[in-house]
């Protein structure tokens, strides 16, 4: 079974991860959060992701980040040149339920669920006034 371990900046992680587990609890082994202090040398958080990145079996772990060029996905870049993660930036709530979802499947397959489910969960909701319309559903 894949991991997910994410990186962001605090509390983001730790945050995504329990509104995760409140739709999905049974995933929680696979669920790491890290999250990044402004006070914490990089270098550092580096060193903690990668002892929990070592727990698992090599090529299991898919590493979500916030943004793309900050320290949590600098941290994530130095994991997957050094123990072969694969990483996607811009994590949000529907790219973290998608991978859970499929968390049994190769990772490569994995990463690409996940991304689709990121993009396609961003959308404009519209206030729409005509009778029994919902401005949320898809």
């Amino acid at each position: 079974m894949n991991a997910v371990l994410l990186i962001a900046h605090a509390p983001l992680a730790s945050a995504l991860r329990d509104a995760a587990l409140h739709a999905m609890p049974d995933a929680a082994p696979d669920v790491l959060a890290l999250d990044v202090f402004a006070d914490v040398l990089p270098e550092q958080t580096t060193e903690v992701a990668r002892a929990l990145v070592a727990e698992r079996p090599a090529g299991s772990t898919l590493v979500l980040t916030d943004m793309l060029g900050a320290t949590p996905c600098n941290v994530a870049a130095a994991l997957l040149r050094e123990q072969g993660v694969t990483v996607l930036a811009g994590v949000n709530l529907p790219m973290l339920l998608r991978a859970l979802n499929y968390r049994g499947e190769p990772l490569a397959i994995m990463a690409e669920r996940a991304l689709a489910g990121g993009t396609r969960g961003v959308l404009a909701v519209h206030d729409d006034t005509a009778p029994g319309a919902d401005g949320c559903a898809p």
